[in-house]
């Protein structure tokens, strides 16, 4: 127990040490203008593993594979982003609480987290080679697995929930020919319980960028928005 709580604080600690640190740096980068991202919006998709921290080990254990999907939008200062992401979290599960709707408890089951980040970030280009921070919150459904024996069957179910979140993370990706190949490293911290347990995870990605600005001006043309701003 001792051994997790000092884990995660670790996790902690060094994920808002690289935020700060890269917030707040003012390297001779940051003085040149950004050619890669300036008026741009990407789309990337990554994959990975997503790590139970701390007490959310009673609950959970990490399983292949989990994923992601969202924009890279940068605003007027190229330096700063906003990245929406859905986020596809997919874990081993242990029901540590009865449930009074049910009457058998779930071992070895399969949960899933399904969130919405609405974070903003900042970046750092260094040539072809960027690096990057995002903070925001974050929004979504949690499935878990329940039981049910009525006679000799075992009827299995999913029980839905609400959850509001945190995540924040360090990443970088670089320039190919086309597109961007990049890996990130993000915190998610769940602002309610599950099974009794704070819900706390360590997510790593590994995943493509590619442009889609000229994508978005058409079906913004398409649909009627005029005044849309590059």
């Amino acid at each position: 127990m001792l051994e997790d709580n000092n884990t995660v604080g670790l996790m902690k600690k060094l994920i808002i040490v690289l935020l700060l640190g890269m917030f707040v740096q003012h390297g001779y980068a940051q003085n040149e203008r950004d050619t890669i991202h300036y008026h741009k919006i990407y789309y990337f998709g990554g994959t990975g593993l997503s790590f139970p921290l701390g007490k959310s080990n009673e609950v959970f254990t990490t399983k292949l594979f989990s994923g992601s999907m969202g924009l890279d939008i940068s605003l007027k200062d190229p330096r700063y982003f906003l990245t929406p992401t859905l986020y596809l979290l997919t874990y081993g599960y242990n029901q540590q609480i009865p449930d009074p709707d049910y009457n058998h408890m779930v071992e070895n089951g399969r949960a899933n987290f399904y969130m919405l980040s609405m974070a903003a970030g900042r970046r750092r280009q260094f040539k072809r080679l960027n690096t990057f921070v995002y903070l925001g919150p974050a929004l979504g459904v949690v499935s878990e697995p329940r039981g049910e024996l009525v006679g000799q069957v075992l009827k299995m179910d999913n029980k839905y929930s609400m959850s509001f979140a945190g995540k924040m993370g360090v990443g970088a990706d670089y320039k190919f020919p086309g597109f961007f190949l990049g890996a990130e490293v993000g915190y998610l911290q769940h602002f309610r319980k599950i099974e009794g347990n704070s819900a706390q995870f360590l997510t790593i990605m590994f995943g493509l960028k590619s442009d889609i600005t000229s994508l978005s001006e058409k079906v913004s043309h398409a649909i009627g928005l005029d005044n849309y701003i590059r």
